[in-house]
């Protein structure tokens, strides 16, 4: 009889691994910045942050195991919008941004132990070789990221970020001082809207399915049992993660004595373990955003590998994988500004399609007696999504009827539309019927 469940063990090593894949250089500089800014209003920012940044992408992994895969969830929509939205989203958490910002983010934080006299090109280049020639010797064995993220780099993680919010947690207690900008007016929504900067509800569609690959060859095959699993994982790996945050954001109220002007928070948690540890805290944050980097690097290209040899049978999973690395390669070597106007568009089109369709994926059982509310749905938030961002990418000054739609301020305009949508989708199915 087929193993229907891991053990307590075995679930808590798929958890760390889920972590491990999820936790990137945005992860930690995000938090910090955030109670550094926050102030006295650090909770309620955190609170809307948690949410964005947990809740949502916990989110996401569930209904991605309760559909089977992304396919079968966006599938629901039209199998044309499936496999052209599934691409983009591995492409936009893959070679146009995210692997190619864990080369240059990484480097960054390394750059100040340098020599002064080693050119920052020709080391930015040596750095990025054989960052990504190590994350494609890992990524070759994907069924067995589960034994390196979940064992070795994903514990070592989480200590080094242990120390440095540990010293700030043991330090005496700082003064709140008032917000600023821009949590100084709505620091739940501003905490909210931030959270979108981790991009991990994007990555947690795709990271179900190498956590699915891990969770069978451990044993256990039945679907319903590995959805279960990947439920269980990300749960345990949104924990981590909320512990962490709260952490990360502590370290950043503690800071504002020595940093107030800190506008990243790379420079915010140098400040802090520096204080703490003397010149070995450069090290140790250094340390912290090399291995995060890695970690979520190797799970990207391991991820992106595994889907596009799976849509092209005639590329290996190995092709497609070095194809990834080496491009990433590449353009991270363009710097962060240039990734970052490449990709935000996208990114900015993508987010708000990815969240209508998780909050219906975890209620597809409604949604599934009412056929026309998924593709109305989708259609109505991508209208409005896709134009805003055509908007900023082109011409940010112009006006367009979104903006006068609820929300618009707050990149949010296509609520709205979504809801009208969810609405008339049941009418219309009903009526059909």
């Amino acid at each position: 009889m087929a193993q229907q469940s891991l053990s307590a063990r075995q679930s808590a090593l798929v958890g760390v691994t889920l972590f491990s894949m999820f936790f990137g250089a945005g992860n930690l500089i995000l938090p910090p910045l955030l109670g550094l800014q926050a102030g006295e209003a650090t909770v309620p920012a955190a609170i809307g942050f948690l949410i964005a940044a947990i809740g949502l992408p916990v989110l996401g992994i569930v209904a991605v195991a309760l559909a089977g895969t992304l396919r079968d969830l966006t599938a629901r929509v039209h199998p044309l919008f499936s496999r052209v939205f599934v691409a983009a989203v591995y492409l936009a958490i893959g070679p146009c941004l995210a692997i190619p910002r864990t080369s240059s983010t990484a480097f960054e934080m390394l750059q100040p132990l340098l020599p002064a006299s080693v050119p920052a090109g020709t080391a930015s280049i040596v750095f990025s070789v054989a960052f990504f020639v190590v994350a494609y010797v890992l990524a070759m064995h994907p069924g067995r990221l589960t034994r390196l993220l979940g064992r070795i780099t994903g514990p070592a993680l989480i200590a080094l970020i242990v120390a440095v919010t540990g010293a700030a947690l043991l330090s005496e207690a700082p003064e709140l001082g008032p917000a600023t900008a821009p949590y100084d007016n709505g620091a739940g929504i501003q905490g909210f809207l931030v959270g979108y900067q981790t991009m991990d509800l994007l990555a947690s569609l795709t990271f179900g399915l190498v956590i699915a690959t891990n969770i069978r060859e451990m044993g256990v095959t039945e679907p319903g049992g590995i959805a279960r699993e990947v439920s269980r994982a990300g749960v345990l790996a949104g924990i981590l993660m909320a512990l962490i945050y709260c952490g990360l954001a502590y370290v950043g109220v503690s800071t504002r004595a020595i940093a107030p002007d800190a506008t990243n928070g790379a420079v915010v948690l140098t400040a802090s373990a520096t204080q703490h540890f003397g010149t070995a805290g450069t090290v140790v944050v250094a340390a912290i955003f090399l291995l995060a980097c890695l970690n979520v690097c190797t799970g990207l290209i391991s991820c992106c590998g595994t889907y596009f040899a799976g849509e092209l049978p005639r590329v290996s999973y190995r092709a497609c994988a070095l194809v990834f690395a080496a491009f990433s390669c590449v353009l991270s070597n363009f710097g962060l500004d240039a990734i970052l106007a490449f990709s935000v568009p996208l990114l900015g089109a993508l987010y708000p399609m990815a969240i209508v369709l998780v909050l219906m994926g975890m209620f597809h059982s409604v949604c599934d007696r009412f056929h026309l509310m998924w593709p109305l749905v989708v259609a109505a938030t991508a209208i409005v999504s896709v134009a805003d961002s055509l908007r900023s990418a082109v011409a940010p000054d112009l006006w367009l009827p979104i903006d006068a739609l609820p929300f618009a301020g707050l990149d949010m305009g296509w609520v709205v539309p979504a809801l009208i949508a969810a609405v008339l989708g049941a009418l219309l199915s009903r009526k059909r019927a």
